[in-house]
């Protein structure tokens, strides 16, 4: 069997702000009852974390819940457990309704850290990034330029990326211009 690599392989692109792969990450997408007891139960076994509120991010190192929409979460745990991770979902959700997939090989991670990092994103996606209406943990399901990504705010000078594997080097490559071009100076 060969060793899994990440979809840009350690690329990273830096300067004033730095754009890097994250390398490989667990990532489960989850739909089920947001609500329910048992799901919400399986989320904490799973990351230690608890599910979040509408368009927030709980994220602490490798593991984390990002909520994606009404019925559905992007589970984060370590690469090398994201099988064993689906397995005890499986368990925990026995006869309910519910899906659990594993999509680490199928999706990207992207940090953008620095002190203009809100600016690289807010030139590409259309969210008001400005720091009274977007903060640490607010979690945004959008498009960067013509792509689908998922962003979250990692601290005050970093943001989380999330794409799909097949554009990972188009989201780099457009992160990286958006780094390159420098300050806009609106989002003071």
């Amino acid at each position: 069997m060969s060793d899994a690599v990440s979809a840009l392989n350690g690329k990273v692109a830096a300067g004033e702000v730095t754009v890097r792969d994250s390398g490989l990450q667990g990532m489960i997408i989850l739909r089920g009852d947001l609500a329910d007891k048992k799901l919400r139960s399986a989320c904490k076994a799973v990351t230690g974390l608890a599910v979040p509120e509408r368009g927030k991010a709980v994220v602490e190192g490798k593991s984390g819940l990002c909520w994606m929409s009404p019925d559905e979460l992007l589970v984060l745990v370590p690469y090398e457990q994201a099988g064993e991770a689906v397995a005890k979902i499986d368990e925990a959700l026995s006869g309910t309704h519910y899906l659990a997939e594993n999509v680490s090989d199928a999706r990207a991670l992207i940090l953008v850290e620095g002190e203009f990092g809100r600016e690289v994103i807010a030139k590409l996606a259309p969210v008001d990034l400005h720091p009274d209406s977007f903060g640490v943990g607010d979690f945004r399901r959008t498009h960067l330029g013509q792509v689908a990504a998922a962003f979250w705010m990692v601290d005050e000078d970093t943001f989380a990326v999330i794409c799909f594997r097949s554009v990972a080097e188009y989201t780099f490559n457009l992160l990286a211009a958006s780094a390159k071009a420098g300050r806009v100076g609106h989002l003071v």
